[in-house]
């Protein structure tokens, strides 16, 4: 029977993956002007550049402010501030920089990294927003939510990439997808078959 991984290796499993969904989606930025960064995509609004502005308040709240481990930066919003509109991380005000931006996340990020690294995953702390569910919750499962949170989100910056210029695929050096296939056959075939069921 093997013997269960250390905790070096659990952090090192969750720190690999929280990286693979942060660079993920800081890929879906590549080569967009600002319109297209900012531009709301759906109905509720989803944009890419308001999806980087979330994750880097979820990385700095959950792998941070939970654990008495403040962060702050003067583009991430307080969503516990009275009168807080609850959609404020989600969107980027024009006078708010792509740069300006792009650093609230790598800063958010090296923060949450340096709060996994310190603490061992028992470590308990509390998330005010999830109310009494909310009290002693250990390190291990808000990197795991943490991790389900950015990938998540991830995902819809793939789909709201593929709206804007039709640029698919997982990460720079793994798209994940068949190069040489005719999607246009792909997407017509499926259009056919949905038509087909109705």
């Amino acid at each position: 029977m093997d013997a269960p991984p250390s905790e070096k290796a659990l952090k090192a499993d969750r720190q690999h993956y929280l990286d693979q969904a942060r660079n993920a989606l800081i890929w879906k930025l590549d080569g967009l002007g600002e319109y297209d960064l900012r531009r709301p995509m759906t109905p509720t609004g989803t944009n890419l550049l308001g999806l980087v502005k979330h994750c880097a308040m979820v990385d700095s709240g959950y792998l941070g402010g939970c654990f008495a481990r403040p962060f702050q930066h003067q583009y991430l919003p307080d969503p516990l501030a009275p009168g807080a509109d609850p959609n404020d991380d989600l969107w980027v005000r024009a006078d708010e920089s792509t740069e300006a931006i792009l650093d609230l996340f790598a800063q958010s990020r090296a923060h949450a990294t340096a709060t996994l690294a310190a603490l061992p995953l028992g470590t308990t702390g509390t998330v005010p927003w999830w109310g009494e569910r909310g009290r002693a919750v250990t390190l291990h499962r808000l990197a795991v939510h943490t991790f389900y949170d950015l990938d998540r989100h991830a995902g819809q910056a793939d789909i709201v990439r593929e709206l804007i210029d039709g640029a698919a695929g997982l990460q720079a050096d793994n798209a994940n997808l068949p190069q040489a296939y005719d999607r246009p056959a792909h997407r017509a075939r499926v259009e056919t078959a949905a038509r087909a069921a109705e």
